[in-house]
C-alpha cells in the first residue's frame, strides 16, 4: 500500500483510494515463447521505448565480455514477472508470473477491494506459463503469486519461495514435494543454469509501511480467499545464471538488502520501480551494490489489472521517466530496455526478431 486514506461503504467493505496501495510491490521440455504479434512489439503509447543506450549485456560480469543471444529467451509477464527460456532445448523459469491480472479496483475511480476473490484463467496462464520447470516467487502479494499454485499443479513444476509461500501453496493445494523453501544464501544448481537466493526486502509507501506484512507458519485455515488473505511473508530477489550465458537479477519489489546483495555482479538487473521516496536513496545504493550492470531493466511500473493482450500502460504511481533518467544519471554505461508484453528478447535483451 501506498498511502493516505480509505474508504467504508454502508454495508462495513472497506475501499482503499488508489493511493493507498504499495506496488511492487521438475526438468522437461517446455513450450516455445509465444511469438509477437505484428506491429506489436512496441512500447505502450505513454511509456519509454525499449532503449539501446549503451553498454552490451555481458560487459558487466560474463566471462568473455560477450554474450550469445541464444543462451536465453525473455518475455515480460508485467508486473514483475518473466518467462525465461534456457538454451536452445526449451527449458522454461518463470518469475513472480501474475497473468490472469482480475481487476480490484486499484486502479480505479473507486478504489482497491481488499476483498476482491482470488482467481485464475487457467486456459490464459497456460498460454504464457507453457510448461516451466521451476518457478520462483519473490513474496505472497495476490500480483506475484495469484497464479502460482495454477501452474504448479497442472504442470508439475517446482515452487522456490519462503516458508510462507510454502504455506499459501499447500493451503491452495500444491503438493509438498514440489516446493523448496529458501530463505537466501542458497545457491542451487539446476545443470544448465543456477539460482542464487538472495534476502531482499519489500517496497516501501509514503507512510514507512506496505500491504498486507506479515508471515506465515501454518498453512491458512480456512485456505485464502481474498487478496487481503495474502501476506506478503517476507520478500527475495534472485539471480539467474546461464551456463555460457548472462547473470538476470530478478526483482519483486523496490527495495532490497544491501548486504545480502553485496558482491553480486548481474549483467542484467530487472529493477522494480518504486512508488514513494520512503528507502534512502534506492536507486544509487542499488546499482552503486550491484557493480552498475551493463543493462537495466525496469519493471512493476505498469497498470497490473489490464491484460498481457494490450499495450502495457503505466501504474500512474511510478514515475518511469525520472526513474530512467536517475539510471542514466548514475550509471551512463548501463543501457535501458524498458519492456513491452510482446516482445521476445535474446539474452543480450534485444528483440529476437
Amino acid at each position: 500500500m501506498s498511502e493516505h486514506t480509505n474508504m467504508r461503504h454502508d454495508d462495513g467493505r472497506r475501499t482503499f483510494v488508489r493511493r493507498t496501495l504499495l506496488r511492487g510491490a521438475a526438468v522437461g521440455a517446455a513450450a516455445p515463447l509465444l511469438p509477437a504479434a505484428a506491429g506489436a512489439a512496441q512500447a505502450a503509447p505513454d511509456a519509454a521505448p525499449v532503449g539501446a543506450d549503451a553498454a552490451p549485456v555481458g560487459s558487466a560480469g560474463s566471462a568473455s565480455g560477450a554474450v550469445r543471444p541464444d543462451a536465453a529467451t525473455l518475455r515480460w509477464l508485467g508486473t514483475s514477472g518473466w518467462r525465461i527460456g534456457v538454451g536452445v532445448g526449451g527449458r522454461t523459469v518463470l518469475f513472480d508470473p501474475y497473468i490472469t491480472r482480475f481487476p480490484t479496483g486499484l486502479f480505479g475511480p473507486k478504489g482497491f477491494d481488499p476483498d476482491t476473490r482470488l482467481r485464475s484463467d487457467e486456459e490464459l496462464v497456460a498460454r504464457h506459463a507453457g510448461r516451466p520447470e521451476l518457478v520462483l516467487v519473490s513474496h505472497t502479494h495476490w500480483d506475484h503469486v495469484g497464479d502460482v499454485p495454477c501452474i504448479a499443479t497442472s504442470t508439475g513444476a517446482r515452487v522456490i519461495g519462503t516458508e510462507t509461500t510454502y504455506h499459501v501453496l499447500r493451503a491452495l493445494g500444491v503438493d509438498a514435494g514440489q516446493i523448496s523453501v529458501v530463505k537466501g544464501g542458497e545457491v542451487l544448481d539446476f545443470d544448465g543454469f543456477t539460482v542464487e537466493v538472495v534476502a531482499s526486502r519489500h517496497s516501501r509507501n509514503a507512510k514507512w509501511s506496505y500491504f498486507a506484512p506479515g508471515t506465515l507458519h501454518a498453512p491458512p485455515r480456512p485456505a485464502p480467499r481474498t487478496v487481503s488473505d495474502l501476506p506478503e511473508g517476507d520478500t527475495l530477489a534472485f539471480q539467474v545464471t546461464v551456463a555460457d550465458g548472462p547473470s538476470f537479477f530478478l526483482m519483486g519489489a523496490s527495495d532490497f538488502d544491501e548486504r545480502s546483495a553485496a558482491g553480486l555482479r548481474p549483467d542484467v538487473l530487472m529493477a522494480a520501480t518504486p512508488s514513494s521516496r520512503s528507502t534512502h536513496r534506492y536507486l544509487p545504493r542499488l546499482l552503486s551494490t550491484l557493480g552498475n550492470p551493463g543493462t537495466v531493466v525496469p519493471v512493476h511500473w505498469d497498470n497490473f489489472e489490464e491484460p498481457l493482450s494490450a499495450p502495457p500502460r503505466r501504474d500512474p504511481a511510478m514515475d518511469l521517466d525520472a526513474f530512467t533518467a536517475e539510471v542514466r544519471r548514475l550509471s551512463p554505461a548501463s543501457r535501458i530496455v524498458v519492456p513491452d508484453y510482446a516482445t521476445v528478447y535474446g539474452a543480450d535483451l534485444r528483440p529476437t526478431a
